[in-house]
């Protein structure tokens, strides 16, 4: 608890256990729907309550000193720059969640000591000879997906809520006209997810497939003798960092990205 003085008289105030919070906060996030949201979130309580080491965590006991030893902790793991970023603005996010609703107290510049930015990493991103060698054994097939208008497909990100129309490569086409899903009543493109479109059901088959393709690029990426960790996340990331690196402008890399702001 804080306290404060007024007319002589000591007040006391209670603060709140963020831990809680946080839980209803994702919680919350998941009943809605929100699923990767609420994964995040899920995971930085998990990193959160691990190392303050107590499912209690007053709100005031979260100040510049305590974040700044959170993001050495994260470093000590092994934590990247960007995923302790990641970590240290969703909880930032709760904290003035709390905020805006009364439970916590407002701390002008809080998070100032800490890394909440985001940091190009070219060493994520494959040069145009290894990108050559994933795309070298590529196959054709004939069945066209009713999304695709020409070799251009359109949809709509979840995250952002934003429609993205993509210009399809040859390589890309390959790739789709192979994998894609031959029951026409299924409303996905491919034959990855099988329950209800947005349900928690298929999130989690979603993770589970993830980590299964992941795991498999990985492996490819050791059988080409690839320098650069190959993952469903490297070629988003390759198209942005070649794009930057042709001077393309940033904000046409953000649409691209379905990013809701060029920040």
């Amino acid at each position: 608890a804080g306290s404060l003085f007024h007319s002589g008289y000591l007040i006391v105030y209670a603060m709140g256990n963020l831990i809680s919070f946080f839980k209803k906060v994702a919680d919350g996030l998941r009943a809605e729907g929100n699923f990767g949201t609420a994964h995040v979130d899920r995971r930085t309580l998990n990193i959160v309550t691990t190392f303050h080491g107590s499912k209690y965590l007053d709100f005031h006991q979260v100040n510049p000193e305590w974040l700044k030893d959170f993001e050495v902790y994260l470093r000590s793991r092994g934590s990247s720059w960007n995923t302790v970023s990641t970590y240290l603005r969703v909880l930032r996010a709760v904290y003035n969640r709390a905020v805006d609703l009364r439970k916590a107290e407002y701390i002008p510049h809080l998070f100032r000591s800490v890394y909440t930015g985001t940091r190009a990493d070219r060493k994520r991103a494959l040069e145009d000879e290894d990108m050559r060698k994933v795309f070298s054994r590529l196959s054709k097939s004939s069945r066209i997906p009713s999304d695709l208008r020409g070799n251009v497909i359109t949809y709509r990100r979840r995250k952002t809520g934003r429609s993205l129309s993509v210009n399809l490569t040859p390589e890309a086409m390959l790739l789709l006209e192979k994998h894609i899903s031959r029951d026409l009543s299924s409303p996905y493109l491919f034959s990855i997810l099988h329950s209800i479109e947005g349900s928690q059901e298929a999130y989690r088959e979603y993770q589970l497939a993830l980590r299964s393709f992941n795991q498999h690029l990985e492996l490819l990426g050791q059988w080409l003798g690839l320098e650069s960790k190959l993952s469903s996340y490297t070629a988003r990331h390759t198209w942005a960092t070649t794009a930057y690196y042709c001077e393309i402008h940033p904000g046409i890399i953000s649409e691209a990205m379905g990013h809701s702001s060029i920040t």
